[in-house]
């Protein structure tokens, strides 16, 4: 029987390196090492590398989501929320020197056309965040804080779409300035 903390380990080690060199770049070999445990351990856990991948990107998502938690916070005003919620997606952003981008764009952009399961657990990831995005921009448009009468979920899509943009060309250029323009252009203007 496996045990659950070399499961734990593989996967830690996973989302960190994964996201920093990418699915195709890293080999079982490279996880197993820097998860500290044996290669044969893998299989215990994984059939496959792309069974790990989701799981990473399902983590991932888990992790953005606890940092999206905060859009759901109702004794701030839905435009704080959003303010914070981007600023502090921005910071996780400069923590990695804009080196490392978003794994869920990453993983979209790489293994969308060769991994169904890992497509079918990024989009339901983009659900997920436009789910969340959504709600705090129709309380807003409710309280009349966003002034920006297009449906709701349309506004949260074009917004999540256009954050993976910036994330984008943030790694691209390796520079915050994109990342800024972005909150800039949706909270002063577009939703203003």
């Amino acid at each position: 029987m496996p045990k659950p903390n070399v499961k734990e380990q593989i996967v830690a080690a996973s989302l960190t390196l994964l996201h920093s060199k990418g699915f195709n770049a890293t080999s079982v070999q490279d996880i197993t090492e820097a998860a500290g445990v044996p290669k044969g351990s893998f299989y215990n856990h994984f059939t496959s590398k792309e069974e790990l991948g989701v799981e990473v990107l399902q983590r991932y998502t888990e992790q953005a989501g606890q940092i999206g938690a905060q859009l759901g916070e109702s004794s701030l005003p839905p435009l704080e929320r959003l303010r914070s919620y981007f600023g502090k997606m921005v910071e996780s952003n400069a923590a990695s020197e804009f080196n490392a981008g978003c794994l869920l764009g990453n993983f979209s952009t790489e293994l969308s056309n060769q991994s169904p399961a890992i497509r079918l657990q990024a989009r339901q990831s983009f659900a997920s965040m436009g789910a969340m995005l959504e709600e705090v921009i129709a309380q807003g448009q409710r309280d009349g804080s966003i002034a920006n009468a297009q449906p709701a979920r349309e506004l949260a899509n074009f917004t999540a779409d256009a954050w993976q943009g910036a994330v984008l060309r943030a790694k691209a250029e390796q520079d915050r300035a994109p990342l800024d323009r972005f909150v800039d252009m949706l909270l002063n203007r577009i939703l203003a």
